[in-house]
Parts: structure tokens; C-alpha cells; sequence
């Protein structure tokens, strides 16, 4: 493996890259063709340049660009994508880098990446390689979180056309439509030989430091060597609406040292009945689950002024 600095500068200096476009993602089938166009006139060899139609082929195309040997894998996408992507490059020497063309764009927050398309390939060229962590639940890597309750229904029957008619307002929009028949958990943590017992429709285990594209915390980052594990409200529905409201109203505010947050480097999960598990907005089982952290496993390209651990 390169150090950061070597790798940094193979990518100035040599710009071997491939491209990796979700066309599925909210913005991603508009902006292919620019995205690509706009490496190239940024100095970029692209070994290849792939706009993927079908999602559930993206992890063998990812695969296939990996095979190609670039020193820069640029993976345009929503979060799904860019945590694909981060899965497969996990202790690689490449570099991870993002196109942010979801609808909340959390990991690409929490790196500090820009929004903009113009602007995040401009870190492309100028940026540094820095290293982040990954999260695990079992065996499967993430990069922002794990969701258990009425998250994962979401995840699973939000509809395509109001995401991309509201953008992430059709996450709320489509909990408030669920929320009605949905009966609280009761959820238990067990980390560092103790047990912290909830009862709440929602849970949360993040790695990132972003969710609903809004800070979770002041002080939650990739690169902290931590998981913070939190419940959304307690038993009562209202409850939940209200802590939902609170989280994204005072998040930057918020300290990972105040209640609810458990901060911690791995955990146990479990409910009283089988609840669906969804990994960065994707269904992937059911409770029990044990989740904890691959430390400084993947490489990404950020602004220069992006701390790095």
C-alpha cells in the first residue's frame, strides 16, 4: 500500500481514474454525461466510464473498474452507491471519489465534500487522500449507518417518483404514512459489559457524521474511531415525530457526551421481535445484529482542509 501522500500524488500527477455513475440515482442519469466530459477537461484519463441503468449490477461493474487498476474510483450516486463502492474498496490502495447525486448525500458531508458538480471534481484535482472508517454490521461494511425500525420500512416502500419529485422530504412524507400502524420495539444495546434497554419505533447506529443530510451531532465524524447508537423519541408516536424534529433543528448543536448517544466501538442489537434492518438506506435482514468498526479502511478524496486522523 501507498502512504496517502504517494497515493495523493499519483492522482494529481497521473489522473488514472474510472468512472462510476448510478443513472438510477436521483440526479445521476442527468449528470453522467457532464460529470465525464468535465473529468476530461480537468486533466482525467478515464480507463473507463460506466453509467449504470440496472442497480443491482453496480457491484460487479464496481468490481470490473477496480480490475482496470486506476488510482481514483469516481462514484457518482446517492448514498447506496457510494457505500457499494466504499464496500468493495475497503483496504485498497484506491481512492474513493465522490460525486454526490443523491437525495441526502451523507457520506459526501461528512467527508466534506461540496455539492456541486463543478465543485466536488475540483477536489478531484486538488484535493488530499485522507482515510476513513468503515462500519460493520456482521460482515457487510458501511459507511453512515444502521437503521432499525420504522427506517427500514421506509427504505423499502418509499417511492422512486416522490424522491425524485421531493428529494428527501419523501422520507418523512413516506414515515408519516407508515407511522400510523407501526408498534414500538423494544430494544436492547448491550456494549462495553452493559445494557441499555429502549423502547422506541426507531433506532440508530451511525459511523458518519450525517443523517437525513443534517449533522447527528457537533461532534460525530468517520474518522473518530466511534459508533453512536441513539433511539428517536420513546413509545409514543408523537414522541418520535417530535425527537425527529429536534434531531434536525439542534443536531449541530448537540454533543455526543449528552443523552441518548451511546459512543462506542462495537455493540449488540437486539428486539423483542425480528425487526427489519436497513444498512445506509438498503434492506439487509433482521435483528439481532452485532455491528462494530474496520478503523481508516477506505481512502477518499477531500478538500485539503478536511481533518485527518
Amino acid at each position: 500500500m501507498r502512504t496517502k501522500e504517494e497515493l495523493t500524488e499519483a492522482i494529481r500527477g497521473e489522473r488514472r481514474a474510472v468512472l462510476v455513475v448510478n443513472a438510477h440515482s436521483r440526479r445521476g442519469r442527468q449528470l453522467y454525461d457532464d460529470a465525464r466530459s468535465r473529468l476530461a477537461e480537468a486533466g482525467f484519463t478515464l480507463l473507463k466510464a460506466y453509467p449504470v441503468d440496472r442497480p443491482q449490477e453496480l457491484p460487479e461493474i464496481l468490481a470490473e473498474a477496480i480490475g482496470l487498476g486506476p488510482d481514483l474510483l469516481v462514484a457518482g450516486g446517492g448514498d447506496g452507491t457510494i457505500s457499494t463502492a466504499a464496500r468493495l474498496l475497503a483496504h485498497r490502495d484506491i481512492a474513493l471519489g465522490l460525486l454526490p447525486l443523491g437525495t441526502t448525500n451523507n457520506f459526501a458531508r461528512t467527508a466534506g465534500i461540496p455539492l456541486g458538480l463543478d465543485e466536488s471534481i475540483a477536489v478531484l484535482s486538488t484535493g488530499k487522500v485522507i482515510d476513513l472508517d468503515l462500519g460493520l454490521a456482521g460482515d457487510q461494511a458501511f459507511t453512515n449507518h444502521v437503521g432499525v425500525g420504522l427506517s427500514a420500512e421506509v427504505m423499502l416502500k418509499a417511492p422512486r417518483p416522490l424522491k425524485r419529485l421531493f428529494g428527501k422530504v419523501a422520507y418523512p412524507l413516506t414515515a408519516l404514512g407508515l407511522l400510523a400502524t407501526h408498534r414500538p420495539l423494544r430494544i436492547t444495546v448491550r456494549t462495553d459489559g452493559r445494557s441499555h434497554v429502549y423502547v422506541s419505533h426507531q433506532v440508530y447506529v451511525a459511523n458518519g457524521g450525517h443523517h437525513a443530510g443534517r449533522p447527528i451531532t457537533g461532534d460525530a465524524n468517520a474518522d473518530d474511531r466511534l459508533l453512536v447508537a441513539y433511539p428517536v423519541g420513546g413509545p409514543s408516536k408523537i414522541e418520535l415525530v417530535r425527537e425527529t424534529a429536534r434531531n434536525a433543528a439542534t443536531g449541530p448543536r448537540r454533543s455526543l457526551r449528552e443523552e441518548p448517544f451511546l459512543a462506542v466501538d462495537e455493540l449488540w442489537l437486539e428486539t423483542d421481535r425480528p425487526a427489519r434492518v436497513e444498512v445506509d438506506g438498503e434492506p439487509s435482514g433482521s435483528t439481532p445484529l452485532r455491528i462494530g468498526l474496520a478503523a481508516n479502511a477506505l481512502r477518499v478524496m477531500a478538500p485539503l482542509g478536511v481533518p485527518d486522523r
